[in-house]
């Protein structure tokens, strides 16, 4: 009996012993490195989140900015800046490994200009194709994360612009610096967790020129082109240029040629004889309510010459 009562007794430390030994490498494996001390919160990258929410003022300290050409260091994204926002400043973030700038503009933030003329807008602007030879062409690549867009109580002045085609023509018609087309973000509403309407996901439209210098109802027609969900990065080309007229070997076209998320949205400009320029704007432009918040990443631009 003491045989058996000692074999009992040894098999129950051998037992605990065992069980000791493996909680000790499961703990091991969660230890963060700095003393043995577990982090209970582990934060992942793939967590930061740059979507700004709740009250705002229209206008920051920060983001009132004396020059229109204000910038920072070596920015990721190509071009100009052209900030006319006293709400914020370009800025980037980096989410999973890739580089975000940031583009919020607020109703009524335009510091720039004389008052209720322009709207506010964060840019950049890229420099112009002048040629108008059959294969000159500015393009521009980026991928796109929309956030927030403007909203009124009005549907036809809801939206923010994320990026345009520009160029100057011949004779008169329009701005000094008239826009051909404008890409124009609407905001599409659904319930959140809480049963509340937020921006849910977004409809692009061209807002193209129906003549040189084209503006207002009369001057322009919105044509819908596809929906991107919010907050999902999508891939754009835009392109402008001169080719060839399919159907008149002696004249030529100017285009501007859009891929979005895949799908391709090409439109010939009116009145290309009267062309004079190729060129491109991206970021946030227009907030005739409310906020508006883009993101754009993997930039490039290149333009070409042909007489």
């Amino acid at each position: 009996m003491k045989n058996l009562n000692f074999y009992y007794k040894f098999i129950s430390i051998f037992t605990l012993f065992i069980i000791a030994s493996v909680t000790s490498c499961q703990s091991g494996d969660d230890l963060s490195g700095e003393e043995g001390v577990i982090d209970p919160y582990p934060v992942e990258e793939s967590e930061v989140k740059d979507e700004e929410t709740g009250t705002y003022t229209t206008c920051t300290q920060a983001g009132t900015n004396a020059d229109r050409v204000t910038d920072i260091a070596k920015p990721v994204n190509v071009g100009t800046i052209d900030d006319r926002s006293c709400y914020a400043n370009y800025k980037e973030i980096t989410i999973d490994g890739t580089v975000w700038g940031m583009y919020n503009i607020t109703h009524e933030s335009n510091h720039i200009d004389a008052p209720n003329t322009l709207q506010p807008r964060i840019e950049r602007s890229l420099a112009r194709s002048q040629t108008t030879g059959i294969g000159s062409y500015a393009r521009f690549t980026g991928t796109v994360r929309i956030l927030e867009v403007g909203k009124t109580n009005s549907e036809g002045s809801d939206g923010t612009y994320i990026m345009q085609a520009k160029g100057k023509h011949t004779g008169d018609g329009g701005s000094a610096d008239p826009a051909i087309c404008l890409y124009l973000a609407k905001p599409v509403y659904g319930a959140d967790e809480n049963g509340n309407q937020v921006q849910k996901s977004f409809n692009i439209y061209r807002e193209q020129i129906n003549y040189r210098g084209g503006s207002g109802a009369g001057g322009r027609d919105i044509v819908y082109l596809t929906n991107i969900e919010k907050n999902t990065p999508t891939d754009i080309e835009l392109e402008v240029g001169f080719r060839q007229d399919t159907n008149d070997a002696s004249k030529k076209n100017h285009y501007a040629d859009a891929v979005i998320g895949g799908t391709s949205f090409n439109w010939n400009i009116p009145e290309p004889e009267r062309g004079i320029q190729s060129g491109i704007r991206y970021g946030a432009y227009r907030v005739k309510g409310g906020r508006a918040q883009i993101r754009w990443a993997n930039t490039t631009y290149k333009k070409v010459e042909n007489n």
